[in-house]
């Protein structure tokens, strides 16, 4: 369970910005969608695969 501690004196909308972003780092919500189906370990392989290829390209990119 997440839990954020609101500063006396801190605005609400700061702590919702603070909460958002724990929320994000968990991935809870990624989690959620991936198991709402089934999809077979070599498809969970090839997708880490080409996000793997895809962020190597992108940082090589970055390097040019």
């Amino acid at each position: 369970m997440l839990k954020i501690i609101v500063k006396e004196g801190e605005n609400i909308e700061r702590a919702l910005k603070r909460f958002k972003n724990k929320y994000r780092k968990t991935k809870v919500l990624y989690t959620l969608r991936d198991k709402q189906q089934y999809s077979k370990p070599s498809e969970v392989r090839r997708k880490n695969k080409e996000k793997a290829i895809y962020r190597e390209r992108y940082l090589r990119s970055l390097e040019e």
